[in-house]
């Protein structure tokens, strides 16, 4: 005969299971669905890499049309970066700096996103780039997968994307593959980006 006490216990396990693998079934379907995203957007981040440079021509501020590839035959670091974005303006330094020791040897281009001509031109007059820089008129920065600036791609000589940085460029990732792109020395230069 079971005693009061066992059959007590044994109605709290069954609770208890009842009520926890429901929950453990939601937590790990969520963990499918994370992972599976997670996936799903690296996947996405490296589609373009190996692949043709997306035809984007943008409007530099000063008025001249710049079709990227139309480049070729030029490395290109090509910036998506816009006005509200705080990270764009932590490595407008870095970017500057690599673009003026590289001067003749990379062309770099910098693309407007989600933004209006009043801010760009604001944020334009106090960052100063050394390269072109203006919105996409034809083409988009969704050609390329960007999600939210800034994002950077590096383009060899031959028009094909051979990097992505997501996120701000930092003085090592922007040595590395300026090397990667030959405009490069052995040892890479350093970049003093303040």
């Amino acid at each position: 005969m079971t005693s009061p006490s066992h059959l007590g216990a044994r109605r709290l396990t069954l609770t208890l299971v009842a009520l926890w693998l429901p929950a453990g079934m939601a937590a790990a379907i969520l963990f499918a669905a994370l992972g599976w995203g997670l996936f799903q957007g690296s996947r996405a981040q490296l589609s373009l890499i190996d692949r043709p440079v997306p035809d984007l021509v943008i409007r530099s501020l000063d008025g001249d049309e710049i079709g990227l590839r139309d480049l070729r035959g030029t490395p290109l670091v090509v910036n998506f970066w816009a006005s509200w974005c705080v990270p764009c303006r932590q490595e407008a330094p870095v970017l500057a700096a690599a673009a003026k020791k590289t001067t003749g040897r990379v062309q770099f281009v910098g693309v407007d996103i989600q933004d209006t001509d009043v801010a760009a031109r604001a944020y334009e007059a106090e960052i100063h780039s050394p390269y072109p820089v203006g919105p996409a008129i034809r083409g988009s920065y969704h050609d390329f997968g960007v999600t939210a600036p800034p994002e950077t791609f590096f383009v060899n000589r031959d028009g094909v994307v051979m990097g992505r940085i997501t996120g701000p460029v930092d003085e090592q990732r922007m040595r590395f593959y300026l090397t990667e792109l030959g405009a490069g020395s052995s040892p890479a230069p350093s970049i003093d980006a303040g």
